[in-house]
């Protein structure tokens, strides 16, 4: 009967470090949670952005340009793929003087 108590007690200290363990990171947590809320909320103060304003429209604004470029900025290549449709189109003008191997 004495082994097994030893293995309840041996069991019971296992699952006490263990519960100290987890304790001890539940309390890391919260405080680095409560941190993270203390920044965002800091930061949300300190936000001057105006809602729905994208960053390059900011950029816009700010140099004098006018809300298009802003928005090329914000699609990216969009424009690219538009510029080389229209080099396809231009190209397709051709006089039919091209020269067919086979």
């Amino acid at each position: 009967m004495s082994n097994r108590g030893e293995d309840l007690e041996s069991q019971i200290a296992e699952l006490q470090a263990a519960v100290d363990g987890l304790t001890e990171e539940l309390v890391e947590t919260k405080e680095r949670v409560r941190q993270l809320e203390e920044t965002t909320d800091s930061l949300e103060a300190d936000d001057s952005e105006p809602e729905g304003q994208t960053t390059a429209e900011q950029q816009a604004q700010a140099r004098g340009a006018e809300r298009r470029d802003a928005e090329f900025v914000a699609e990216g290549d969009d424009g690219a793929d538009e510029a080389a449709a229209e080099g396809e189109e231009e190209s397709d003008d051709d006089d039919g003087d091209d020269i067919i191997v086979a």
